[in-house]
């Protein structure tokens, strides 16, 4: 059986920010939680963020994946992670 490896690269579903950044370049779930991190006053913890989206934030399993979600966006540029574990948009 022959494979299409062309056909199997990877996709970069969360691409880098750039300097003028396409805003509905990422997910809309991601975009969701980058406008809950705007509109936050200051840093945010993942908890509120999922507060916000809903989330069954009492149990520890349901908050990691959207902490993975937002270290995601951090690594490429579309929010900070700061050293206390809190997130803010670039700008704060």
């Amino acid at each position: 059986m022959k494979r299409n490896w062309a056909a199997m690269r990877a996709v970069l579903l969360i691409p880098h920010r750039s300097e003028n950044p396409d805003e509905a370049a990422p997910p809309a779930g991601y975009r969701r939680i980058l406008a809950i991190v705007r509109a936050a006053d200051g840093p945010v913890q993942v908890r509120p963020v999922g507060e916000e989206l809903g989330l069954q934030v009492t149990v520890r399993d349901k908050l990691e994946p959207l902490r993975a979600k937002m270290t995601k966006l951090a690594d490429r540029g579309w929010l900070r992670k700061r050293s206390d574990g809190r997130f803010t948009t670039r700008s704060q």
